[in-house]
């Protein structure tokens, strides 16, 4: 079972840039895809990217194509989601979540989660 800790949230201003880091114990972290995921208040939960087992496949949600980028360090046993050009509209709670096999988009397809981190992007 995986344990999830995301970390680097904060406050930031409308064009700025954070990275969110989410670490994972345990020796069997190549072996999941991961995803981040992000709930807005008063919003359903939404994916935001993903990223195969060995890093070679990525998918993003069009809202933040072409500003996100999600990478993985399995040395570090460590994901990344690099955000830019961030928005009012980013400011959410953010998830990773992992699951054994291939890389989704579902957030229910997802079997470990973190506890999330806080983005706040002021205008």
């Amino acid at each position: 079972q995986a344990q999830l800790v995301e970390s680097g949230g904060g406050l930031v201003q409308a064009g700025g840039s954070l990275r969110l880091s989410c670490a994972a114990d345990g020796r069997t972290f190549s072996t999941y895809a991961m995803g981040w995921f992000r709930r807005a208040p008063g919003k359903e939960r939404e994916f935001v990217a993903a990223i195969s087992r060995s890093g070679g496949i990525t998918y993003y949600a069009d809202s933040v194509k072409g500003r996100f980028t999600i990478s993985r360090d399995n040395a570090k046993n460590t994901v990344y989601l690099q955000m830019g050009s961030l928005k009012p509209e980013d400011t959410a709670v953010y998830y990773c979540a992992a699951r054994d096999g291939g890389t989704r988009r579902v957030a229910n397809e997802y079997d470990y989660w973190g506890q999330g981190t806080q983005v706040t992007v002021s205008s």
